[in-house]
């Protein structure tokens, strides 16, 4: 809205009103002067404008004012199109063990840490998503070699059960090059986790709370001792499928806390406690945090804000999605023309999440950077013979599957075209075009200013 649509609102608000504009401005923001600066061409911030109108409507008789943020109608979704989870495990294990996006990516996080300031008495990650855990470990490499005095506090988000037993299969190996390290796993929400706290008290007073300091001072007794939590993982980390919106969600909200038991006394100031957690986070990993086919509303009010919020001064949050415009997608539109689930840009998304924290978001900036800094590949990994000559069933299925994955076809729609071979013939057409197949990944950050 213009300077002028603005100033003829409060005009003739102030009218019927009988109300100085200088009255108007205190009354609405706090600022005597508001009238006066608009008039001068100054800018205001869409939340401004947003206590402007909300004033204004309250004010009339029977007004009510309009509801401030994004409008995220409940977002749902057919159970068997719910990627990265239950039935489509599949895909998800054959797309990476054959694709090199976790290693990219985890490069591309590790390029943020020169620009992190850690403060005591750790340095605190959040990884939101952990996935398998591959991300996570190669970060806590590079973290390790930059920072390898420093105390760590690492904690991450899962649902999936079989993804949070593989991620804890390398917190052995992690926690016996960094002894000082405490490691947080949760399940509960993106608005949730950073805090460790349930937004519903009911949830809040569920909560599991399971602290291990583990014992010994070898990765295999770590292992052992961590392999043992097998049975209390099974009983309580549980998810299960809304039966409104077909979303998945937890049962119950567990937290699950690893640290040695010889670093207690080092790590005691970093070691969470029920109701006594902060956020703060140097680093947020948001790599691939929502379906590619969600809308910008649902992800930056449910997703990227929250996150946003947990950063302390100087933090950053690197947010990474599906770019598309590769031969992946060459691939797909082969067999179904004119599809394109990455419809929504880093742009858009860091826009509706400026919107969406309003004056919150005052100390934040928002990187989308130059698609030259922005946007980078990751390869389908083959032996070169695999991909030039005859192209052999596996390799043609291998990169069907992967093409397949990051698009997030429906599985009804696969199997309508698996019966005819076109699948395949369009998969082996890619790869000879192009001597493999690639993919690309568009990144972000949003970082909080120092003090």
């Amino acid at each position: 809205m213009k300077n002028d649509e603005i100033l003829s609102q409060i005009t003739e608000f102030c009218r019927k009103a009988d109300m100085a504009e200088s009255t108007f401005g205190r009354r609405a923001v706090n600022d005597g002067k508001l009238v006066h600066r608009l008039r001068e061409g100054k800018r205001i911030t869409v939340d401004t404008l947003e206590r402007i109108q909300a004033y204004m409507a309250a004010s009339m008789a029977g007004g009510v004012p309009p509801p401030r943020g994004l409008q995220v109608p409940p977002e749902k979704r057919d159970p068997r199109g719910n990627f990265r989870f239950f039935e489509n495990r599949q895909k998800y294990l054959l797309f990476v063990h054959t694709c090199s996006e976790k290693r990219v990516i985890a490069d591309r996080v590790a390029l943020e840490l020169a620009s992190i300031h850690p403060r005591p008495p750790a340095l605190r990650l959040f990884d939101a998503g952990v996935g398998d855990g591959t991300v996570l470990a190669r970060v806590l490499r590079a973290t390790h070699q930059r920072f390898p005095h420093m105390p760590f506090y690492v904690a991450g988000k899962e649902l999936s059960l079989e993804d949070l037993r593989l991620t804890l299969e390398k917190v052995p190996d992690r926690i016996f090059e960094h002894p000082a390290s405490v490691f947080v796993f949760t399940n509960m929400f993106y608005a949730e986790a950073p805090w460790l706290t349930p937004a519903s008290p009911a949830a809040a007073a569920a909560t599991v709370w399971h602290e291990v300091p583990l014992r010994g001072a070898s990765s295999g007794e770590f292992e052992q001792q961590i392999a043992e939590l097998r049975p209390f993982l099974e009983q309580n980390w549980r998810a299960a499928i809304s039966p409104r919106t077909a979303m998945p969600l937890y049962e119950r909200p567990v937290v699950l806390v690893l640290y040695r038991e010889d670093h207690r006394f080092l790590l005691d100031s970093t070691i969470p406690r029920p109701g006594q957690t902060e956020a703060n986070f140097d680093l947020v990993i948001a790599s691939q945090p929502y379906r590619a086919l969600s809308s910008v509303n649902f992800r930056a009010k449910r997703i990227i804000a929250p996150l946003a919020r947990a950063l302390r001064p100087g933090g950053r949050l690197i947010g990474i999605h599906s770019h598309g415009q590769d031969p992946g997608m060459e691939m797909i539109q082969a067999i179904w023309p004119g599809e394109n689930p990455f419809s929504v840009s880093r742009h858009e998304l860091l826009r509706a999440v400026r919107y969406e924290l309003g004056s919150v978001g005052r100390d934040l900036n928002f990187n989308a950077y130059a698609d030259n800094r922005s946007i980078f590949r990751y390869d389908m990994e083959a032996l070169p013979n695999e991909v030039t000559g005859t192209i052999g069933t596996s390799t043609a299925f291998a990169a069907w599957n992967a093409a397949v994955y990051v698009a997030q076809i429906e599985d009804d729609r696969l199997a309508e075209m698996t019966q005819n071979g076109r699948t395949l013939d369009a998969a082996r057409d890619v790869l000879r075009k192009y001597n493999g197949l690639w993919f690309l990944d568009e990144s972000y950050v949003i970082s909080r200013r120092r003090d």
